[in-house]
């Protein structure tokens, strides 16, 4: 394949991108769906490429409209562009005074353990109970709710490589079409949830209908409003501000890299060498993708640039704008090769998958959050649900919603969360580290570790955050009460 091809297919990728967003702006169904303008791309591409336009027959051939050329590209650009994602994360961020994260961190990362961990408790026990024995799915489709839900279209796009090297090819379909269900299902689900806890008095800062702008629901800014997309850390005659961030942003990855590629290394020399049965080695992270890797890479960059007092070069805001470019590709990509004749011929597997991590993020959102978050329990939790369904930016947009002028601690105790729960549920290492854990031992072995970690967070929860959080209330309800009884004197 010639550069040439290459460049070519990701101009027609720009091209679509730019036509979602069209879509998005012109579509009344769209904005009251709040639709990324990446998944509305992802699905034209779709309806365009071999899986719909192509078995219809005809002039366009069994490619559709594209060539086979354009969709190889497509099909590789999501596991390259994740490492991307991830890299970013948290370059440029700068880490909170120990007493306040640990306050606010404390439920909100008791809350999204929770989630992550019991996302594969249900997966792996479905799996175990019903989809192996009775629809002959294979074993690590119990991994694949957390994936598709709580990792998103840019963990299941990166696993593919993985799933296929261990012979689960269909599996990363699956991942990307649950990935789908999950931030449509977020997004409609949480604005739902949003009306059920204003009209119900849960909500603390939101009184009366929810109601988005226009320009909120075509996705657009007033002309009178000017929000700056990042800040100038170098002089463009040196070096331009953009590539220095991307230089970055290669720096970490390779970082990744160089410690992924360390570690199979040692385990080829020790461990790798015995083996489980007659033609499977006991291998791991031979099985690993880069990307949480590359999360670690960029935690390690950030931490030498504070050390030696540079940090200041590094500038949160153009990270967000090239992980949100990488991220935007990606899923138009990973929709756009998406295989319809793998969810077909899986398809109770398929909705049964969707509907379990949809009742059991909906459930533990509902049941948990208010009892071990204070104030502000639904602001805080809603962004939890957010992601739990999709990715980090539904929560975003549900926390948002919910706290327009950032009144409530929500976006500060979500953000800290972030950093210690990135790194393993969600595309990190556990998600990583889960599917060739399966293959090599089996269902059981990592149900009962993920039923330990979640038994864990419930406990934590219930028996030191719920008194603390019955406490704050108790407070603010006696604070009311003094209150009313001094206007009423």
């Amino acid at each position: 394949m010639s550069p040439g091809q290459i460049g070519f297919a990701l101009l027609v990728l720009g091209l679509f991108l730019l036509l979602g967003k069209i879509v998005r702006v012109r579509a009344g169904w769209a904005q009251k769906l709040f639709l990324p303008s990446s998944i509305i791309a992802g699905v034209i591409l779709l309806l365009l490429g071999p899986q719909v336009l192509g078995r219809v027959g005809g002039p366009v051939g069994e490619s559709g409209l594209f060539t086979e050329g354009i969709l190889t590209v497509w099909s590789a650009l999501p596991g390259l562009l994740i490492s991307v994602v991830f890299a970013t994360m948290f370059l440029g961020q700068k880490l909170p005074t120990p007493a306040r994260a640990g306050r606010l961190v404390g439920p909100q990362l008791s809350l999204g353990v929770a989630l992550g961990s019991g996302q594969y408790v249900v997966g792996l026990l479905l799996a175990a109970v019903v989809l192996v024995p009775l629809l002959g799915a294979q074993p690590m489709t119990g991994a694949l709710i957390e994936i598709g839900f709580e990792g998103g279209h840019g963990t299941a796009a990166g696993m593919r490589p993985v799933l296929e090297d261990l012979g689960f090819g269909e599996g990363a379909d699956l991942a990307v079409g649950l990935a789908t269900v999950g931030i449509v299902g977020g997004v409609v689900i949480g604005i739902a949830l949003i009306n059920w806890g204003v009209r119900t008095g849960r909500t603390e800062i939101l009184k009366g209908d929810v109601q988005a702008s226009i320009e909120e629901q075509k996705g657009l800014f007033r002309a009178d409003e000017h929000y700056p997309a990042g800040t100038m850390t170098s002089r463009p005659s040196s070096v331009e501000p953009l590539s220095l961030h991307m230089a970055l942003v290669s720096v970490a990855i390779l970082l990744g890299w160089c410690v992924l590629e360390a570690l199979r290394w040692v385990e080829a020399r020790t461990y790798g060498t015995v083996l489980i049965n007659e033609d499977t080695p006991l291998e791991i992270f031979a099985f690993v993708p880069l990307f949480p890797l590359a999360l670690l890479g960029g935690v390690a960059l950030q931490a030498m640039a504070t050390a030696f007092k540079v940090d200041h070069l590094i500038d949160h805001q153009i990270m967000l704008r090239i992980q949100g470019w990488a991220l935007d590709f990606l899923i138009v990509a990973a929709i756009g090769t998406l295989s319809l004749e793998a969810i077909g011929d899986n398809l109770g597997t398929f909705l049964l998958l969707a509907v379990a991590g949809i009742t059991f993020n909906v459930g533990l959102f509902l049941w948990f959050a208010p009892r071990i978050i204070g104030r502000y329990w639904f602001e805080r939790g809603i962004g939890d649900f957010g992601q739990s369904m999709g990715v980090t930016a539904t929560g975003l947009i549900l926390m948002r919603i919910t706290d327009p002028d950032a009144e409530s601690p929500a976006f500060e105790a979500f953000g800290y969360k972030q950093l210690v729960f990135e790194p393993f549920f969600g595309g990190g290492l556990v998600t990583a580290l889960a599917v060739p854990v399966i293959f090599l031992t089996g269902i059981w072995p990592l149900f009962f570790v993920m039923l330990a970690v979640f038994l864990l967070a419930l406990g934590i929860g219930w028996f030191y955050f719920k008194p603390r959080a019955e406490a704050e209330r108790r407070e603010l309800h006696e604070q009311g009460a003094e209150g009313a009884g001094a206007v009423t004197t």
